[in-house]
């Protein structure tokens, strides 16, 4: 998250990123051609905004080092509320969460990235909002309740999914199967849950009730994890179909 956003800033035209902080110097090598780094709180710079873009476990601990007052302070996570005034009673508060899957090497288009922002208040949100302008063309102001549950989706929607590519991509290596031959797949199924409601665009054996297919397929699984996500998901999908189908006759 630190790396892409830091490239992000870096290149928009009203935004200055005057230090990126980090514990391990070695990390903060490829910052430090680009502006100041450093690995000591004692050695702050002062901002308009510091972003902490951390593990939720930490988010409180490195809040609470930032010895500056009356700054905005806005985490990057998707779970977790604002900030407790209680805890940091001379800072102001945010959030400022890009909603996207990050891979450290793996580049990224900002401008297309929604960005969900909260604030304790309007000056701050503002602040915040102008700031995501700058890299992105997507900004929602979004509650902690509303970004909760979206974090939650997203987990359904780009970690869950990612581990059934894995999935097919471990069933190809052990078929010698070029599990390249998916991604026209992958795509196409992605592309159509972003033009309509997915549960009307759902396909294969379980909503078409094949039972025969079904059948050879757990036949076929040798892995028994792999074989239990199978029959849950069948049994799920077909559940679907069939309440659907009991709507359309009523």
């Amino acid at each position: 998250m630190a790396t892409h956003l830091f490239k992000a800033f870096f290149e928009a035209d009203n935004v200055l990123v005057t230090q990126v902080f980090g514990p391990d110097k070695a990390k903060l090598k490829i910052f430090s051609e680009k502006t100041q780094t450093t690995d000591s709180y004692d050695n702050l710079s002062e901002a308009d905004v510091y972003l902490i873009c951390v593990k939720d476990d930490v988010i409180e601990e490195v809040a609470s080092k930032i010895p500056f007052q009356h700054k905005l302070i806005a985490h990057t996570s998707g779970s977790l509320p604002l900030l407790n005034p209680k805890d940091h009673p001379t800072s102001r508060n945010g959030v400022f969460y890009p909603l996207q899957t990050f891979s450290k090497h793996t580049e990224v288009d900002f401008k297309s990235i929604p960005i969900c922002l909260e604030a304790d208040d309007k000056h701050n949100y503002q602040l915040l909002k102008t700031l995501a302008e700058a890299i992105s063309e997507k900004n929602y102001n979004i509650s902690t309740a509303q970004r909760k549950s979206l974090h939650l989706a997203a987990v359904f929607a780009c970690n869950f999914t990612n581990y059934m590519y894995r999935i097919g991509e471990e069933i190809c290596k052990e078929n010698h199967v070029p599990f390249d031959i998916l991604h026209a797949l992958i795509t196409e199924t992605a592309r159509k849950a972003t033009l309509d409601s997915p549960s009307k665009i759902q396909t294969g054996p379980a909503i078409r009730d094949d039972k025969k297919t079904i059948e050879t397929h757990l036949n076929q699984l040798e892995n028994s994890d792999f074989k239990e996500i199978y029959i849950l998901l069948t049994r799920k999908i077909r559940l679907l179909s069939s309440k659907r189908k009991n709507k359309e006759e009523m």
